[in-house]
């Protein structure tokens, strides 16, 4: 989820909007937001089930620095 100005996106669109704020080709992601969202969030959703699978999982969370860390709520 993502909350900005005002608005809350979810799923994919949430994804691709953080994605045109990166730098580097991630920048190009933010492209698939003229897939129809059913679509863009049927990937998404099929992602988030198989990331483990396919990225491993960490035995322990990343610990934010103190810049990293004004970014969140």
């Amino acid at each position: 989820m993502l909350f900005e100005n005002g608005i809350s996106y979810f799923k994919s669109t949430a994804a691709l909007r953080i994605a045109k704020d990166l730098s580097g080709l991630h920048k190009l992601l933010y492209a698939f937001i003229i897939v129809p969202r059913p679509i863009r969030d049927f990937v998404y959703d099929y992602i988030a089930r198989n990331r483990y699978k396919w990225f491993g999982k960490k035995d322990a969370c990343m610990i934010p620095t103190p810049e990293l860390e004004s970014k969140f709520v």
